[in-house]
């Protein structure tokens, strides 16, 4: 039986399933509450339903981007746990990349479904879920705290951004960097003194088209005040670069 056999086997599906089933019980349940409440303190009912086909539109057309994700890791790790990782509490840019590093510290050359093993696969499991449950977490235990010191007023109104700003921003430039660095460093690697070039460049022709889709993305969007583009910058900047890649890969 092959490996990919087994994490698409019936077991692994009912067990993500039920998880997810549990998930969208759990949100129905809160969004009938939450229709209820809203008639119960006088709000209209046109306007509840014109909010809940936006939610709904904002919601399906941005999680194409998931999907993209759930297919592309698929490959080497099945569908039931890119499926729930993606479905429940998963990030995008994080479970790529945390089973990428994970299947490296294994031994593994990478997410690579020849050299999948039973063993790889539990790490790789293991240290998804180990890696985003902390968040939830702290959420629970210092969420209320942090959350009131993100909203509190600002003394001086003129100093900018607040730390919410800044903290994403910075944050956001270190993923970039990291991704970046471990990029170059796969295609400039130093062997017996001298730099080698590997010619492992496709990581970074997705990564500039997909940067430069972005960038044509948000300038339609804010300046252009398209802002209804902003729904498929996500998952039309992936497609590009993955494009891109796939193009340079065959072309050269």
């Amino acid at each position: 039986m092959q490996i990919l056999d087994i994490l698409n086997s019936n077991p692994l599906y009912l067990i993500s399933g039920a998880i997810i089933l549990f998930v969208v019980a759990f949100s129905t349940v809160l969004m009938m509450r939450a229709w209820k409440a809203g008639l119960a303190i006088g709000m209209d009912r046109t306007k509840l339903k014109r909010a809940l086909t936006s939610s709904i539109t904002f919601t399906v057309l941005p999680s194409i981007s998931i999907l993209l994700g759930v297919i592309a890791l698929s490959g080497t790790l099945g569908i039931p746990l890119p499926w729930l990782r993606l479905s429940v509490v998963g990030a995008l840019h994080y479970e790529t990349s945390v089973a990428d590093i994970a299947a490296r510290s294994v031994g593994l050359s990478g997410l690579v479904a020849e050299e999948m093993t039973t063993t790889a696969f539990s790490t790789i499991a293991l240290l998804m879920t180990m890696g985003i449950i902390w968040g939830c977490l702290c959420m629970i235990l210092f969420g209320k705290k942090y959350c009131s010191k993100l909203h509190s007023p600002k003394k001086d109104k003129k100093a900018g951004p607040g730390f919410a700003d800044d903290a994403m921003t910075a944050m956001f430039v270190g993923l970039i960097s990291a991704y970046t660095g471990s990029y170059i460093a796969q295609l400039v690697q130093l062997q017996n003194g001298r730099l080698t070039v590997t010619g492992q460049y496709l990581q970074l022709v997705a990564m500039v088209f997909s940067a430069a889709a972005m960038g044509v993305f948000t300038f339609f969007a804010e300046k252009k005040k398209m802002a209804w583009l902003s729904n498929f910058s996500i998952a039309g900047s992936m497609l590009i670069g993955m494009t891109a890649a796939v193009v340079c890969g065959i072309v050269f």
